[in-house]
């Protein structure tokens, strides 16, 4: 008897220090108070999700490594379920937040409760979960992406002179920020007669694969012989999409914009390949989420209308509908700029 009171006395012992680790005002904590948090891409093989990463971990460094557990992990492929298992396993492992650039709009709604519910903070990432935001705290965004579809309708019309087929390399067909910018892009044709001459032929899917993207582009060359443009908003596709151009010897004949990093477009600005394209600063983003974290693991509530300090970026504001700005507006890069930013990301 006297041993079993003392293994009881022992296992409740543990239950309340367990308590005192993982529970508080602020969200899980991990073994020795650390916040452990979990990034989760569409994938592991664009490489803008490793520009996120970079702002992660920058502002971990300024705040103590001591203070954090950091893991990027993710599927190969950009499946609508495949982050599945990658959040079922930060949940497991009682991290403190899951930061998930989601690859459905509401395919892993299920599971994001599960996640709120055993007390992990769920913040989009990149994006948000059109429909879906209910099942999510907040969502990081890189910029309004209001302002996407327009821009690259103008970038892509001033390359054009305005008039000419142009198509669309997308990544995936689920994807909640690709879709919201093709509408973007679509409504901006039909609403503005500056357009009237540009014809949007086809919008295709590179599934975020560098090999299905230059695959795509090839097919579109072959199927419309007055294609004059490209838009691809995908950093793992307008590179793959710009070396087709290049290797086929079609700079100049095919314009192509997007979305993309300035360190894998620099060789494609360079030559003409791509003239000018967009996108907004990604380190930005997981640098912003981590102050996020930092602030509500120590009381902050982050609802709408209020504000916490995030480091060099100052006071950010959380939007009426749940979505913080890392920007105001996009970013062109063409030969002004890209030997600046290059190095960077």
């Amino acid at each position: 008897m006297k041993l079993t009171k003392k293994l009881v006395f022992l296992a409740l012992c543990l239950i309340v220090a367990a308590g005192m680790v993982f529970a508080g005002p602020g969200g899980q904590k991990g073994a020795g108070g650390k916040l452990k948090i979990v990034y989760i891409p569409k994938d592991t093989v664009n490489p803008y999700f490793y520009a996120i990463d970079v702002g992660f971990k920058e502002a971990i460094a300024e705040l103590g490594a001591d203070k954090f557990e950091y893991v990027y992990t993710g599927p190969a492929t950009a499946g609508p379920t495949d982050q599945v298992e990658y959040i079922q396993a930060a949940v497991q492992n009682k991290s403190t937040a899951i930061f998930l650039s989601a690859n459905h709009e509401s395919a892993l709604n299920r599971y994001l409760d599960e996640a709120r519910d055993a007390g992990v903070k769920v913040i989009i990432m990149n994006q948000d979960i059109p429909g879906s935001e209910s099942h999510r705290d907040v969502a990081i965004m890189p910029a309004s992406f209001a302002n996407v579809g327009p821009l690259l309708v103008e970038l892509m019309g001033k390359q054009l002179n305005y008039q000419g087929d142009f198509a669309i390399i997308s990544a995936t067909t689920d994807a909640p920020d690709q879709n919201t910018w093709i509408a973007g892009i679509k409504q901006e044709l039909a609403s503005n007669s500056k357009y009237s001459r540009m014809k949007l032929v086809d919008v295709v899917y590179g599934d975020d694969q560098p090999e299905k993207s230059a695959t795509e582009m090839e097919a579109l060359i072959t199927k419309y012989p007055n294609l004059k443009g490209v838009i691809a908003p995908t950093a793992a596709g307008i590179p793959a999409v710009a070396k087709v151009i290049q290797t086929r010897r079609l700079t100049g004949r095919i314009k192509l914009t997007g979305l993309g990093l300035p360190s894998t477009m620099k060789e494609f600005v360079d030559d003409g390949t791509c003239e000018a394209f967009a996108l907004w600063n990604p380190p930005y983003e997981g640098y912003l989420g981590v102050y996020l974290v930092d602030a509500i693991s120590k009381g902050y509530n982050p609802a709408p209308g209020s504000t916490f300090k995030a480091g060099k970026l100052g006071d950010v504001s959380i939007e009426s509908n749940g979505q913080i700005l890392t920007l105001k507006d996009l970013m062109v890069y063409d030969k002004s700029n890209i030997d600046q930013y290059a190095p960077l990301f």
